[in-house]
């Protein structure tokens, strides 16, 4: 499947103009201590939850050895706008700092956008959900590839796969990703179910404290019908042709599935979710 050709180029080509364009403007670019009552939060940061207790660990090391990295800040009408470094600035006013440094620069709102989205999504802090919003963000703005977009932001492209899969769970079970309650391989495993099955299912996996293989094989129980009334538990797999699907799983980066017959006759089943992702795993096949 071809490639379109160019899609990452203009965001590129964004970047290092904005960076071309502050070379005339070295008093632009100096480092300058900013009133922090001037600074108002980047309308482009995907950043949702930071944990208070990682917050204040943050405040409690500036007030003692004061804000070593400055954060990025444009102009604006009525101060400067963040653009980077949001955790800095608000840990920086809890430790009661009225001033910090930080680096200005005049640039344009898209370059503003793939600046504080890549910043952000390659903190190591961000929730598997917070993580994948942003990307997804990053991808449709700027019209860029799965490979592309894990190029920007330093991820391999089966990662960026896989974390953008989890945009298609339902509502409720998005909320339970992005509040820590599940974590990333709970959801991959609850993608095999749908609508309302998989959020009782994930209410099961919070509930009981289900680790990532007990919620494969709760979801694996209700996609045979184990758990409806009146219907016989379905047999138990082969545990060896289990690790297989778990060991091609990981290799391409898609779920998979192997149904045989008792003469050892079946079929090879690979998940994908749009021709993209599909690109990728034919990829890693050749």
């Amino acid at each position: 499947m071809a490639k379109r050709p160019g899609l990452g180029r203009g965001l590129d080509a964004l970047l290092s103009s904005a960076g071309k364009k502050q070379e005339g403007e070295e008093a632009e670019r100096d480092l300058k201590q900013v009133p922090i009552e001037q600074i108002r939060r980047g309308k482009y940061q995907p950043r949702i939850h930071i944990r208070p207790e990682a917050l204040q660990e943050l405040a409690d090391s500036i007030r003692a050895q004061g804000l070593v990295q400055p954060v990025v800040l444009r102009p604006v009408d009525d101060g400067y706008e963040l653009i980077a470094g949001e955790r800095r600035w608000r840990a920086a006013q809890m430790a009661g700092l009225h001033e910090i440094p930080a680096v200005i620069r005049d640039i344009p709102d898209q370059a503003a956008a793939a600046m504080a989205l890549i910043e952000n999504i390659q903190r190591e802090d961000l929730n598997a959900m917070e993580e994948a919003q942003a990307i997804h963000r990053l991808i449709e703005e700027f019209g860029l590839t799965h490979q592309q977009a894990a190029e920007a932001v330093g991820r391999s492209r089966t990662a960026v796969s896989n974390l953008l899969r989890l945009l298609d769970l339902e509502e409720a079970v998005k909320a339970m990703v992005d509040e820590g309650q599940l974590e990333m391989g709970h959801a991959r495993a609850l993608l095999a179910l749908k609508g309302e099955q998989q959020v009782e299912a994930a209410r099961q996996v919070v509930k009981k404290a289900l680790s990532v293989r007990q919620t494969e094989a709760l979801v694996k129980r209700l996609q045979a019908g184990a758990d409806k009334p009146g219907k016989k538990p379905a047999a138990a797999r082969n545990p060896d042709v289990l690790r297989l699907e778990e060991d091609l799983s990981e290799r391409i980066g898609a779920p998979v599935r192997i149904d045989y017959d008792r003469r050892g006759k079946g079929r090879l089943v690979i998940e994908y979710n749009s021709l993209d992702e599909l690109d990728g795993i034919l990829e890693r096949i050749r």
